[in-house]
């Protein structure tokens, strides 16, 4: 039986693509080699690649705006250094709004200053921080803008007269924005895109060679546009799944059509929340996430049952992080909005056992 994936990632993909990325390590498009034992530097792979960085900004509507993507290795954790290695000069601000943003901050003090501009940390980051005032004499701003451990979510963002960077890792391609509000954004793909293994950039290339210091070329934005992000052999099959994905969610009508879901998924889960008193949320309710609802029990003798009916009904991936507890149900953009109804009419029967 397949089961229902809200694991927060590594974290479900469709089905079809799936299908077809399983087809390709057997034998791609009829060429007589698997899609993992050819070169990266084949006609083939080079297609794929270029496919998928062109698909990348046509999602986010970035086509011909002065952006590049890119798909490198080393995740959104690598790149908590490599935002500071390219773009901070003299002073950055970052906005806290959990375990993720205090990991980057970490990374880019080793650069220069780092000023938390806002921060959610007084509260165990249950909220996104409001009327934030950012300073003009910023190298950039950087905040993330969906916070999966506890389930928070810009619903907008600051106008900034400084770069504005982005870690969009967990909602990327989930919802409406205006992207070009943003200089560069990045996203590990294990979420909303493909298999852990590849991350994206997206940079829009003015902001790019002005700091003084060398820059190793492995971190260099630079460096990997002029090679077109084939600097080093690329993560081949996560760019090759992720590029399926972006074309299943293309064909889907974009982000458009898949906003529309997510918002039903997540309407779905809160109104459960909210009416059932077996259940409270933990994240402030103006600022939850869309992609990952956290929520406790009030009754902790109910506890057992609740695991053992999502044991039995096949929800798998709903434990809350270590750091918060409870239970966390993500809600990527792969996920059936039939899983979310499976999961609140066992909230439901739990009440009714109450």
């Amino acid at each position: 039986m397949k089961k229902h994936n809200f694991s927060a990632g590594p974290c479900i993909l469709p089905q079809e693509v799936m299908l077809k990325a399983a087809a390709a390590v057997q034998e791609l498009d009829g060429i007589g080699l698997s899609l993992i034992e050819i070169s990266h530097r084949s006609k083939e792979f080079v297609a794929i690649i270029e496919k998928a960085r062109s698909l990348a900004l046509e999602l986010l509507g970035l086509e011909n705006k002065g952006y590049q993507a890119l798909f490198l290795q080393g995740g959104a954790s690598t790149q908590f250094l490599n935002v500071a290695y390219n773009l901070l000069e003299n002073k950055a601000g970052y906005i806290n709004t959990g375990t993720w943003s205090l990991k980057a901050i970490k990374e880019a003090r080793l650069f220069g200053e780092v000023i938390e501009v806002a921060s959610s940390q007084e509260q165990n980051f249950n909220h996104i921080p409001k009327n934030i005032v950012v300073p003009s004499d910023l190298d950039y701003l950087h905040l993330t803008s969906n916070n999966t451990i506890y389930g928070t979510q810009f619903k907008s963002f600051p106008d900034v007269a400084v770069p504005l960077v982005c870690d969009m890792s967990s909602d990327i391609f989930s919802r409406q924005l205006d992207f070009s509000k943003f200089d560069l954004i990045y996203a590990g793909a294990q979420k909303n895109m493909g298999p852990a293994g590849t991350v994206l950039v997206v940079v829009k290339e003015d902001i790019l060679g002005k700091v003084s210091r060398k820059i190793p070329s492995m971190c260099n934005y630079q460096v990997h546009i002029e090679k077109d992000s084939m600097f080093n052999t690329p993560a081949v099959f996560p760019v090759y799944v992720s590029m399926l994905t972006m074309q299943w969610l293309k064909d889907l009508g974009g982000i458009a059509a898949i906003e529309e879901l997510n918002e039903k998924k997540a309407n779905l889960i809160y109104s459960e929340i909210d009416l059932n008193p077996v259940f409270s949320g933990i994240a402030k309710k103006e600022d939850r996430s869309n992609m990952n609802a956290t929520f406790n029990i009030t009754d902790d003798t109910l506890v057992e049952t609740f695991d053992k009916m999502c044991l039995e009904a096949g929800i798998s991936g709903i434990k809350g992080h270590r750091s918060v507890g409870g239970y966390r149900a993500s809600m990527y953009n792969a996920l059936p909005l039939e899983s979310v109804g499976v999961l609140v009419d066992i909230m439901s029967e739990v009440e009714r056992k109450a």
